[in-house]
């Protein structure tokens, strides 16, 4: 008998302003919950529906010590580095950046929706490198949304797995820890039980829709977190037939990394003096600057 994990925790997002001003909704870091280890922050950046001239994102800012990975649902954002790179992100793309030893970053919504206006509808989450890693070379892996494979593993369900092997299937994202990253769908009286490795911590974040969640079938609904107890078992999904619409639900876990944890801002070390440092780098110049665009 498949031995499912139970809910210890369902955490509601918290709003939030960002960046240059945008709202997103946080369900950590926040006073109910300050990280699920190895991961440190998850924000969910809208839906919003932009007029022309009122798109914002996130201008010119620094990172060391850990990853950010940005999940577009609607819309498209750009982004340049201090290394002169730069890309572009549409709806489903996936960007996972290793910030490593540092970078400077710019993420804003694409000029034609900071011009005309649009919708921009998205998911980030920050991944706390190992000790050993945090002074790595930066990275990115730029995912566009057709090459993130995709199974049907029961009636009703639908999974795009982005990182890790669940039902045979394996995501492109390479990782520094172990780490699943999926997107599951369900539809109206469809359950999946999610194969989530032992020794991995876990947590559901429900996009849109509602669900049942764990071995006590514990509710759950749109901008809320499950987090569940333990590290062994998978992850049971549902969603009640009674329901008029599908659940979108993200679907996360990793490996704990049980390190001292030093942040502040957009450095995430393991000791006070690695912030200052990682400060002075940053202002010296050490980390570089991103070049006008225009």
């Amino acid at each position: 008998m498949t031995q499912h994990r139970s809910v210890a925790q369902v955490v509601p997002a918290t709003r939030t302003v960002e960046g240059g001003g945008f709202v997103v909704r946080r369900t950590f870091p926040t006073g109910r919950l300050d990280m699920v280890d190895p991961f440190l922050l998850l924000d969910h950046m809208g839906p919003q529906n932009y007029g022309p001239g009122e798109a914002v994102g996130a201008p010119d800012h620094p990172h060391r010590g850990f990853e950010t990975v940005t999940y577009m649902l609607e819309g498209a954002f750009e982004h340049h580095d201090s290394s002169g790179g730069g890309g572009y992100l549409g709806s489903g793309d996936v960007q996972w950046m290793t910030a490593g030893a540092g970078i400077v970053h710019s993420e804003l919504p694409a000029e034609r929706i900071r011009r005309e206006g649009g919708r921009v509808h998205g998911l980030q989450l920050w991944v706390n490198l190992p000790r050993a890693d945090k002074m790595s070379p930066p990275r990115y892996q730029e995912i566009k949304a057709d090459e993130i494979p995709v199974t049907d593993p029961v009636p009703g369900a639908r999974v795009k797995v982005v990182a890790g092997e669940v039902f045979g299937v394996r995501g492109p994202v390479e990782t520094h820890s172990p780490i699943v990253y999926l997107h599951v769908t369900l539809q109206p009286g469809a359950s999946v039980d999610v194969p989530i490795p032992s020794g991995h911590q876990a947590f559901a974040y429900v996009i849109r829709g509602r669900g049942q969640f764990g071995d006590e079938d514990a509710p759950g609904s749109e901008s809320q977190l499950v987090l569940f107890a333990g590290d062994d078992g998978d992850v049971h999904v549902e969603v009640p037939d009674d329901l008029e619409g599908p659940l979108d639900v993200l679907v996360i876990s990793g490996v704990p990394l049980s390190e001292p944890v030093a942040r502040y801002g957009p450095f995430v070390m393991n000791s006070r003096d690695e912030l200052v440092q990682a400060f002075d780098d940053y202002q010296s110049g050490a980390m570089g600057r991103i070049a006008a665009t225009s």
